[in-house]
């Protein structure tokens, strides 16, 4: 971990503001806040402080602006509040990510949450930023090592590939994300957990993730209990965290749970902003947060790293033409379906690998790899077309060779989805390529 050292010091300096714009609280809707005296320097999204000069008062964001007054957005509840308090403009969403980052847990405002000092970077980037030129980015690069038999063979990830996690509630999508954070080859981790149980943070830095992880990991987190405005903002800062590792050659691995919670909480936000629903419930508004937000991720240009991008979708019912699915499914480069009967019988990771695909493949495999690919999802979606008359004994064996090599291989392609002792991809494919070979019966003659 790389020393604090002059530069660190100048920017929390420079960061220090003698002078500030102040208005004054003019009227207080349910939700929202209308402010005077801030109308002709304040600008879209900018942040406020509502409560008396130098002392910590409560956020909010700008939401709408009038020659008038300003509408903000409280962080938290309006309880308590006056009219004719004070409201500091703080100035445009930024965020000064510093390699010293590494191994921390920090709320989305760039605070550490570990009870330990940080110090921002030397240089302040949007929490909005722009995605590279499309025509200067590199292709998608080769093949990582996932740790994880499934990832490595049927499903492979490669180098700035943008892949979706869609999965109920306690169905393993956390104990997934995890894995992927310590067992994908990567320079630096960013994950960002939006809207969170308080409970399972901790849970998820210190057993989860654990020491190990977070050698090479940025946690940044906004519990379920903060407003929509740090949820939503949690997706941002972690994704210019990780724009910062990038922009220094570094391979990222970002990982966001869930882009649903910051779908949701950018639907608080607009509808408080007058902006009608119009997709089951969601503004027009929230497929360009959603796919702004992930095209930041992928493959860098020129002398830039990569993003390796995971994003998990919580999926009701397993619906997966609920909007956020919908939208993200369109965007990416493979998506991954947890599924919950699969959990139930007590299979993990709970993949369901007739509904998921990587977008990387046929090329990020050799040819020998990809016809096993393809012969292993022929065998699942044989005794997966079949499975109810199998089941009933309605079937009898040698009606169909198809069905039969089907019948044999499940057990052992099924134990193999989850495996994750495989480090390797080679060794992969060679249990991959065993669970495909049928058994000698030694009753039948030679």
């Amino acid at each position: 971990m790389k020393e604090v050292g002059f530069d660190q010091l100048c920017a929390e300096v420079a960061a220090t503001r003698p002078v500030r714009d102040i208005g004054r609280v003019a009227r207080i809707r349910r939700g929202t806040v209308e402010v005077t005296g801030l109308s002709g320097v304040a600008a879209q999204s900018d942040l406020v402080e509502i409560g008396p000069p130098g002392q910590a008062g409560r956020l909010g964001e700008v939401i709408n602006l009038t020659p008038e007054m300003i509408t903000i957005l409280p962080d938290g509840d309006i309880e308590g509040l006056k009219i004719g308090e004070a409201v500091t403009l703080l100035g445009s969403s930024q965020i000064a990510p510093d390699d010293n980052w590494i191994g921390r847990v920090i709320d989305p405002f760039g605070n550490a949450l570990d009870g330990r000092p940080i110090l921002r970077g030397a240089k302040a980037r949007s929490l909005r930023g722009t995605p590279a030129n499309p025509t200067e980015r590199r292709i998608l690069g080769a093949r990582l090592e996932s740790g994880m038999a499934v990832f490595n063979t049927l499903l492979p990830i490669v180098r700035g590939q943008r892949i979706g996690l869609f999965a109920g509630s306690g169905v393993g999508k956390s104990t997934l994300l995890a894995k992927l954070a310590r067992g994908l080859h990567a320079d630096v981790v960013v994950i960002g957990l939006i809207g969170e149980r308080g409970r399972e943070v901790r849970e998820f830095v210190e057993r989860v993730l654990g020491p190990e992880g977070m050698t090479r990991a940025v946690v940044v987190a906004a519990t379920s209990d903060r407003s929509p405005l740090v949820r939503r903002r949690c997706g941002w800062t972690a994704m210019a965290v990780a724009e910062h590792f990038r922009d220094a050659g570094n391979h990222v691995l970002f990982l966001a749970d869930s882009v649903t919670r910051f779908a949701e909480a950018h639907r608080e936000i607009a509808l408080a902003a007058g902006e009608d629903s119009k997709m089951r419930g969601f503004p027009p508004s929230t497929a360009h947060q959603i796919t702004s937000l992930c095209e930041r991720a992928g493959p860098g240009a020129g002398m830039q790293g990569d993003i390796t991008a995971v994003f998990s979708v919580l999926v009701a019912g397993s619906d997966m033409e609920e909007p956020v699915a919908d939208i993200l499914r369109g965007v990416l480069d493979g998506h991954v379906v947890l599924d919950r009967k699969i959990a139930e019988r007590g299979r993990f990771p709970a993949i369901d690998l007739l509904r998921s695909v990587s977008r990387a493949l046929p090329g990020a495999a050799s040819e020998a790899e990809n016809t096993l690919i393809s012969a292993a999802r022929q065998r699942l979606g044989a005794y997966d077309r079949s499975e109810m008359m199998i089941q009933a004994g309605l079937y009898s064996v040698g009606s169909d060779p198809v069905l039969d090599a089907a019948i044999e291989a499940w057990p052992k392609l099924d134990a193999f989805l989850a495996e994750d002792e495989w480090d390797n991809t080679q060794v992969s494919f060679q249990r991959l390529g065993a669970c495909m070979v049928p058994e000698e019966n030694p009753d039948q003659p030679d």
